[in-house]
């Protein structure tokens, strides 16, 4: 599902053209406003990325007799008003002991991971090929789902419920072989 405003085609690339010839001339300016408010480079610069998405979403609301910087301003100090409430409860939460305890916690937990993987790494080896490569393909090459449908002939959805479905057999073949407390082959 696509976030992006529905326009027709032409407008679609007037609106780009628009949105894009106003961004970048604004760009710096927005990056000067939020540098000020985040102590790191690269954090603004994420924000920045993440405020023009949201103005180029909200872009058909503009109203272009008034200047465009400001009001990309406004949703730049939303969005790092937003950053740094995530921040401050990530903080809170290490500052809490959660690191520590998530470390020890992944310590304990380790030699039945390591097993479910060892299960997992057979339970792929058991599965048809068409269905291995669908997971390979989502999981490990990052594979859009669009992309996975057109490659196997299938809708989108026909897709989505054919890696639920290998999702829940290896689940199934996972606990099996645990209960088993052997090796998959």
């Amino acid at each position: 599902m696509s976030s992006e405003p529905t326009r027709p085609f032409g407008d679609q690339n007037a609106a780009q053209q628009r949105f894009l010839s106003l961004f970048l001339r604004s760009e710096r300016e927005i990056f000067r406003y939020v540098a000020a408010l985040v102590p790191n480079v690269a954090d603004a610069e994420d924000i920045v990325q993440q405020t023009a998405l949201t103005l180029w979403e909200k872009f058909d609301a503009y109203d272009p007799q008034q200047p465009f910087t400001p009001w990309a301003c406004r949703f730049a100090l939303n969005k790092t008003r937003q950053w740094i409430e995530r921040r401050q409860r990530w903080q809170a939460l290490l500052q809490g002991g959660l690191a520590e305890e998530l470390a020890r916690r992944r310590e304990e937990l380790r030699p039945d991971l390591e097993l479910r993987l060892k299960h997992l790494e057979g339970c792929l080896t058991q599965l048809p090929r068409e269905q291995r490569d669908l997971v390979e393909g989502y999981y490990y090459r990052r594979d859009g789902i669009e992309t996975l449908a057109e490659h196997s002939g299938r809708t989108v959805g026909a897709t989505y419920k054919t890696l639920q479905r290998v999702r829940q057999a290896l689940q199934a073949c996972i606990e099996n072989a645990a209960k088993a407390g052997g090796a998959v082959s």
